[in-house]
């Protein structure tokens, strides 16, 4: 039985999320975090495109390419801790070369980052380094 466009699209947004998960040294939540989490965390939201350009169709006319897209937000107390769990997120996905099946996978790369934001509207000092992560993938032959 083929693979659905909704399970495929699952699986491309599964892939940074299980390989941060798979680090037991640092909290992650997808998509929401809870009330009050421990210092610090990443929160990562998984966006999955399908494009229709020239590049990405098939002999058919159809869209082959797939471009997903991570937005990750780590965050912490201090610019050092908040930076450390950066600087493990972009370890961990940047230059990754997945398997998708029926794929043909790119390699992970860092697409963005943004500057540090200080929130203390909690009354807690909290820090978010903001950065997107990006893998195309394609039809496999």
């Amino acid at each position: 039985m083929p693979i659905t466009i909704d399970q495929l699209d699952e699986l491309h947004a599964q892939v940074a999320l299980t390989i941060l998960l798979a680090d037991a040294n640092q909290q992650v939540y997808a998509g929401s975090v809870p009330d009050n989490p421990p210092l610090p965390y990443v929160l990562v939201y998984a966006v999955v495109e399908w494009p229709d350009n020239t590049d990405g169709k098939s002999f058919d006319g159809t869209t082959s390419t797939c471009v997903t897209r991570w937005y990750t937000h780590s965050v912490g107390a201090t610019d050092q801790s908040t930076r450390a769990v950066a600087n493990r997120v972009r370890q961990l996905l940047v230059n990754v070369h997945p398997t998708i099946a029926g794929r043909s996978c790119g390699f992970i790369q860092q697409e963005a980052a943004l500057p540090m934001v200080r929130d203390e509207t909690t009354g807690v000092l909290v820090q978010d380094l903001a950065a997107v992560y990006v893998l195309t993938t394609y039809s496999a032959p």
